[in-house]
């Protein structure tokens, strides 16, 4: 019930508000990537605080993610059943920050924070170095790489935490950023509620079926897998799995609506909003069954 509390509220407002205001979404997301995604990321850093066992995590999401993109779009048998690349994008990429955070707050206890922090911030580098390069087609240049990594919201987020983490005032200002950080996700919240307003009362498209299966089951699955293989102790365990079954990124659609403006573009953003909407509403059961698997097993 507090998973549902923490989420369905916000999901709802963004949906109503989308009705008068369809251009919102787009000027609430600029100032929260800029600003309020990396002061959320430093505020709840900073409450959970940093150590080097986090680092395994980040790791382990590095290589589950990049691993998992590039199976599906190297491997023949793979590559026939996720056609297009927001399909084997939205498969393995989820939406950590705005759903799985939230999530992992209000289904897991307090010290699983900081390992899911650290696995959004692998899996935000990696969205939006790579792709960019996945959905449009572009090369997948080093330099780019660099600067797409130095401008993530994800990365602002850890240097404010470890600049600030050494600092005399860290616990103050842990207290102090924790409402604003929380008031963040609300409105992150809102915004993915405001992008998937134009995708309701469209049936769910069958040939999205297999990436939201893997999405939502195989692909946390997997991950469950990992952290037994690996002897992963809780909650960094419950963290993992969590994220990992987070539904769709909505940094899925953005690519997508970033992409050249032609008739197999616009077909892209459908799709992806598709993928993003019924990824959410399922996450919505999927996710508190996993939490449930996770504490009994």
């Amino acid at each position: 019930m507090a998973f549902l509390l923490e989420l369905v509220p916000a999901l709802a407002a963004g949906l109503l508000l989308a009705r008068r205001h369809p251009r919102l979404a787009g000027r609430l997301a600029v100032p929260l990537m800029q600003w309020g995604v990396p002061l959320s990321i430093t505020a709840l850093l900073l409450r959970a605080g940093l150590h080097w066992r986090y680092g395994e995590v980040l790791l382990l999401a590095l290589v589950a993610v990049l691993g998992g993109l590039l199976l599906l779009a190297l491997v023949p048998a793979l590559r026939a059943g996720f056609r297009t690349p927001p399909q084997r994008l939205g498969a393995v990429v989820g939406n950590t920050a705005y759903f799985g955070i939230p999530a992992a707050l209000a289904l897991l206890p307090s010290g699983a924070v900081g390992y899911s922090i650290s696995y959004d911030l692998a899996a935000t580098l990696l969205t939006w170095c790579i792709g960019p390069a996945l959905i449009g087609g572009a090369p997948l240049r080093p330099v780019l790489l660099l600067r797409a990594m130095a401008a993530s919201p994800a990365t602002r987020g850890l240097l404010g935490a470890l600049l600030l983490h050494w600092t005399p005032w860290q616990e103050a200002l842990a207290a102090v950023l924790w409402w604003p950080a929380r008031l963040v996700i609300w409105l992150a919240l809102v915004v993915v509620g405001l992008r998937l307003a134009p995708a309701l009362g469209a049936r769910l498209p069958l040939g999205l079926l297999p990436a939201l299966l893997v999405k939502l089951l195989l692909f946390p699955l997997l991950l469950l897998a990992a952290v037994e293989l690996l002897g992963m102790a809780e909650p960094a365990r419950s963290a993992v799995v969590l994220q990992a079954a987070a539904p769709t990124a909505v940094a899925v659609l953005l690519l997508s609506e970033g992409a050249t403006a032609d008739g197999q573009a616009s077909e892209q953003v459908l799709e992806a909003a598709a993928l993003v909407l019924w990824s959410t509403l399922l996450a919505l059961v999927t996710v508190p069954l996993w939490a449930w698997v996770l504490t009994g097993a």
